[in-house]
């Protein structure tokens, strides 16, 4: 569950892309019967619903050696109530300052005063996924499990494995959840489902996966009558959730936006600083939020064109005249900088529902090599240009 749409995917998890395991019913959230085939490509039965009770091939439940409770931390408490140290702590996290360190200690945490019956959540150990749920949770009796994701979101964490069935089982086993809760259910982020296969969840922990909606706020409504609406099921990525990747960005290229351009300006050549910060600025502020209104399917072209766009007044207005070597800092200038910032537009790949792990691959194999030539060509023209103006050539 996203934290009301501010949480996004990320390492290449498409909400698109195919995963493991059966289909997902968009309702109730259970995996639906289908097809599966053996190695050899055969067809060996159909899958049982994850809701249900029963393993593929009429496999058992046995005991994961890793359920061992003994090391159990105890269980934490929590409130649903969101404080202003919280708040600070998102706007640190949202700037990129001590990315890693917006966590909370894994572990099995009530939530009001839940007893036996009550509902299991599942949480990354990420602060705001964290507190997205426990918020979205007012008023209710609840256990949250937390898995330890090394401080990252739910579908960054699924991508890279951190939040996946290894994690989720050790962690019922450790927190000995078995012993707390009657009921054996126990509910996932939809964005989840890359990393956690339901069957060796059942197989091994005994624990039934219910995939709740994408957005943590719409847990109430879902909660009603444990049915998911198509919106609640679909991942959306709107200008307000495009905007809010930009802080972080913005800070993680600034160092690398901000001395190059010092250094340049001082060093007289303003023309190439101006362009260089231009071309960073429009990587990280501008292409998320134009990105549904580029055109092309990649990103990296939608960046080639937009550094494009930015660069041509620059050029137009550094050429000045017909003269040698304003046109060759104008062609330098249209060479060099659109790559910078197709470059930069590439980090948020792994941020939208737009694009897929292979096919990030795919384009970053094709057309980091095209932005290097691009690159190359118009820094030796610049360099060349300048020297030969200092030559008197030109």
């Amino acid at each position: 569950m996203t934290e009301d749409g501010n949480e996004r995917g990320c390492c290449g998890s498409s909400a698109s892309e195919k995963v493991s395991g059966p289909a997902m019913n968009q309702e109730t959230g259970c995996c639906t019967p289908q097809e599966v085939t053996s190695g050899k490509g055969k067809r060996s039965g159909s899958t049982p619903c994850s809701c249900g009770g029963s393993l593929p091939g009429g496999a058992t439940f046995k005991p994961d050696p890793a359920l061992s409770p003994q090391e159990s931390p105890g269980i934490r408490t929590t409130t649903s109530d969101i404080t202003s140290a919280n708040r600070w702590d998102h706007f640190l996290a949202r700037w990129g300052v001590n990315r890693m360190g917006h966590t909370v200690e894994p572990g099995l945490y009530l939530l009001g005063n839940p007893d036996s019956e009550s509902r299991v959540f599942a949480s990354a150990n990420y602060s705001l996924s964290f507190d997205a749920l426990r918020s979205a949770l007012a008023s209710r009796d609840a256990w949250i499990l937390v898995l330890d994701t090394k401080g990252i979101n739910v579908w960054c964490a699924a991508g890279k494995g951190t939040f996946g069935t290894d994690e989720l089982v050790h962690r019922i086993g450790r927190t000995g959840l078995a012993k707390v809760v009657s009921h054996k259910r126990i509910i996932l982020p939809q964005l989840a489902a890359p990393g956690v296969s339901w069957p060796e969840v059942l197989r091994r922990s005994g624990f039934l996966v219910e995939y709740g909606p994408v957005r943590a706020r719409d847990l109430p409504a879902y909660l009603a009558n444990r049915k998911a609406t198509p919106e609640m099921r679909r991942v959306e990525f709107p200008l307000g959730d495009r905007a809010v990747l930009i802080p972080v960005e913005l800070v993680t290229a600034f160092p690398f936006m901000i001395i190059p351009a010092l250094a340049l300006w001082f060093l007289g050549v303003r023309f190439i600083a101006t362009g260089w910060v231009l071309a960073f600025l429009a990587g990280t502020v501008l292409f998320p939020l134009l990105l549904p209104w580029l055109p092309t399917k990649d990103f990296s072209t939608k960046g080639l064109i937009l550094g494009f766009i930015v660069m041509v007044p620059l050029a137009i207005w550094g050429t000045g005249s017909p003269a040698a070597f304003p046109l060759a800092a104008a062609a330098a200038t249209l060479l060099a900088f659109p790559p910078v910032t197709a470059y930069l537009a590439l980090n948020f790949t792994g941020s939208t529902p737009f694009t897929s792990r292979t096919g990030v691959k795919k384009e970053i194999f094709r057309y980091v090599p095209v932005m290097a030539v691009m690159a190359i060509s118009g820094a030796v023209l610049a360099i060349a240009a300048v020297a030969l103006r200092l030559l008197g050539v030109i």
